[in-house]
């Protein structure tokens, strides 16, 4: 059986934090930036965590089980 490879973009996308949590970036900050209001983008900075509802399916992209 051969090795799992973990998923390109997913290794580019999410961090892993200390305690084994996933952490993503907001969407909606990469371009079109003059029409959203600077409170909006504000708000748009950081990171979060991974929601429950999607943990599994970015675990197996990673390959964390």
């Amino acid at each position: 059986m051969p090795k799992m490879k973990t998923h390109s973009r997913a290794k580019k996308t999410f961090k892993i934090t200390g305690g084994g949590k996933v952490v993503r970036f907001k969407a909606n900050k990469s371009h079109l930036l003059n029409k959203k209001a600077t409170k909006r983008k504000r708000h748009l900075r950081g990171s979060v965590l991974v929601s429950k509802t999607n943990q599994k399916m970015v675990n197996r992209l990673l390959c964390m089980g």
